[in-house]
C-alpha cells in the first residue's frame, strides 16, 4: 500500500483490534523528526537494513497461520480496552483523517435553495442537479430526466424549462447545467458582459467565434476564420486570450477534487563519506505498533471462557500478522531502493536523461523475490531524492541502444522528444517524421509510429495543433 492507504489501514485495525495498541514507548523514544533511530534505515550505502535470511519464509508462515483470522472482521466492544491512554491516541490517530468534501450536487444545491420558485419547479430543479456530470455540465435533456421521475410526482415540461433556465442564471460559477459545451461557453461569455460592459465589443467577438467557429479554434484553423471572419489575426489572438478565462469545466471549480497530496516512503541522500546515495524509509505517520501485554496474556488463560479466549487469540494473531507484515513492507521496499540506486546512478547524478533500462524481473531476480512483489512495492511510491519528488516506478522500463552503444531507457527518449519539442520553432513547429529525424541526429534510431505513440503519451500536440501565428 502507499503510505496515505497504509495509514488509513492502520487507524481501521487499531479501532477494530482490541490486541493491537500503540507503543507508546516508542514514541517518546522517537526524534524530533517522527523517525525511530533504531528502526529501518541507511544501509551500506544501499539503504537495505542487516536482516535474516529467512525473512521472507518467516512472513509467509505467519501469512499461512495467521490468513484466515486476519480476513475475518472482528468487533471491538466485546471486552473493554487497556487502559484509557491507547484509546484516546486511536481517537486522536482517526480524527486526522481527512474529511471528503461536498460533492457538486450538495454545492448547487445549497444555492437552489435560494431560488425563488414554485414548488413544482423547485422539485424539477432538484431532479436537473442529480444528473449534472463532474464538469457541470447537464449531458441529458431535461425530457430525459422528466422520464426518471416517479408516476406520482410527474411535473409537466414547462416546469422542467423554466429550472434549467433558473439554475443557469441562478447558479455560481455560470456555465453550470449548460446541455453543451458551447452553451456552458457562452453562458460565462454574458457573465463577463454583464460584469465589464465596456468589454462588450471584444466579448461579441469571443461570442461569435464560440458559436460559428468553435471546432476551427479547437483544430488552430486560425487563418480559415481569418477569411471567414474578415477578422485580422491580432483580434483573432486577442479573443482567444479572452477565451482562456473562460472554463472548460465549472463544475470542478465549484467542487474541485479532492486530490490527496503526494507523500514519500523514501528518502533518498547523498553521503559524502562513501561516495554513494543511501536511502531511509520515512515511516513517520506509521505509529509503532505492538501486541497489548494485557491481552495476550489473557489468551493464555486457560480459565478464561472458551469463546473469550478463542476471540482473544484471534485478534492477538491478527496483531502479530500486521506488524510483520510492516516490517517486511519496509524491508522489501528498502531492497528495491538498493538496486535503483546503484543501478540509476547516473539518473541522480546527471538528470532524467541518462535513465537506464531496468526490468521488474532483474531486480526480482536480484533481491530474490518473486516480480509481482516488485511490482507491488513500487506501485504508487515515491521517493523524496536530492533532485525532487520522484515517482519510485519512473525506473522501471525496458530501452534500446543508441547510435554509440550506450543502454538508454524508453522515459530517458521521452525525455529527449520533450526537449526537441520545446526548442522547436513553433511558427514551423516540427512534424513526426521531423521529430524521429532530429531523434536520429542525437543517436536515437526509432520509427515515426513509436514517436506517435510517445507524443500522444506525453499529452504533445501534433503540429498543427502547437503551431502558433
Amino acid at each position: 500500500m502507499p503510505l496515505p492507504a497504509l495509514q488509513e489501514r492502520i487507524d481501521q485495525e487499531l479501532e477494530g483490534n482490541i490486541a493491537l495498541e500503540v507503543d507508546e514507548d516508542s514514541v517518546a523514544s522517537r526524534g524530533v523528526d517522527g523517525e525511530d533511530p533504531t528502526d529501518l534505515g541507511h544501509g551500506e550505502g544501499t539503504g537495505v537494513r542487516p536482516e535474516g535470511a529467512d525473512e521472507f519464509q518467516r512472513l509467509d508462515s505467519m501469512e499461512r497461520t495467521y490468513g484466515e483470522a486476519y480476513d475475518n472482521t472482528l468487533g471491538s466492544r466485546s471486552l473493554p480496552r487497556a487502559g484509557s491512554g491507547d484509546g484516546d491516541r486511536k481517537q486522536e490517530l482517526i480524527a486526522n483523517l481527512r474529511a471528503k468534501g461536498d460533492s457538486l450536487q450538495d454545492e448547487v444545491l445549497r444555492q437552489w435553495a435560494f431560488a425563488d420558485v414554485s414548488p413544482d419547479v423547485a422539485q424539477a430543479g432538484r431532479y436537473l442537479i442529480a444528473f449534472l456530470s463532474p464538469a457541470g455540465l447537464l449531458e441529458v435533456s431535461p425530457a430525459e430526466v422528466r422520464m426518471q421521475m416517479p408516476t406520482a410526482e410527474q411535473i409537466d415540461e414547462t416546469a422542467f424549462e423554466v429550472a434549467l433556465d433558473t439554475l443557469q442564471q441562478l447558479v455560481e460559477p455560470s456555465g453550470i447545467a449548460a446541455r453543451s459545451l458551447q452553451e456552458c461557453l457562452l453562458l460565462q461569455v454574458a457573465t463577463q458582459v454583464a460584469q465589464d460592459p465596456e468589454a462588450s465589443q471584444a466579448w461579441g467577438r469571443v461570442s461569435m467565434l464560440i458559436t460559428d467557429h468553435l471546432d476551427d479554434l479547437v483544430q488552430n484553423r486560425l487563418p480559415d476564420i481569418s477569411r471567414a471572419t474578415g477578422l485580422g489575426m491580432d483580434e483573432l489572438l486577442e479573443a482567444m486570450r479572452l477565451m482562456h478565462r473562460l472554463s472548460l469545466s465549472p463544475g470542478l471549480d465549484l467542487s474541485p477534487d479532492d486530490v490527496p497530496p503526494v507523500i514519500p516512503d523514501v528518502l533518498v541522500e547523498f553521503d559524502d563519506a562513501t561516495d554513494a546515495y543511501v536511502a531511509t524509509l520515512l515511516d513517520g505517520p506509521i505509529p509503532p505498533l505492538r501486541v497489548s501485554p494485557r491481552y495476550e496474556q489473557m489468551a493464555k488463560d486457560k480459565g478464561l471462557d472458551p469463546e473469550a479466549r478463542t476471540f482473544l487469540d484471534r485478534n492477538v494473531q491478527n496483531a502479530r500478522w500486521l506488524i510483520d507484515a510492516l516490517q517486511q513492507r519496509g524491508a522489501t521496499l528498502l531492497k528495491v531502493v538498493g538496486v535503483v540506486l546503484k543501478r540509476q546512478r547516473d539518473f541522480f547524478d546527471e538528470g532524467p536523461r541518462h535513465l537506464k533500462p531496468l526490468p521488474m524481473t532483474e531486480v526480482a531476480d536480484i533481491i530474490g523475490v518473486h516480480v509481482a512483489t516488485v511490482s507491488r512495492a513500487v506501485s504508487d511510491k515515491w521517493m523524496q531524492t536530492p533532485i525532487g519528488m520522484v515517482s519510485l516506478r519512473r525506473f522501471f522500463s525496458g530501452g534500446t541502444s543508441t547510435a554509440s552503444g550506450e543502454a538508454m531507457s524508453w522515459a530517458a527518449i521521452r525525455e529527449v522528444l520533450r526537449e526537441i519539442v520545446d526548442e522547436e520553432n513553433k511558427a514551423k513547429p516540427l512534424g513526426d517524421e521531423a521529430l524521429a529525424a532530429a531523434l536520429r541526429e542525437r543517436g536515437i534510431d526509432i520509427a515515426r509510429r513509436t514517436v506517435v505513440k510517445y507524443r500522444q503519451k506525453m499529452g504533445i500536440p501534433p503540429a498543427r495543433l502547437r503551431r502558433t501565428y
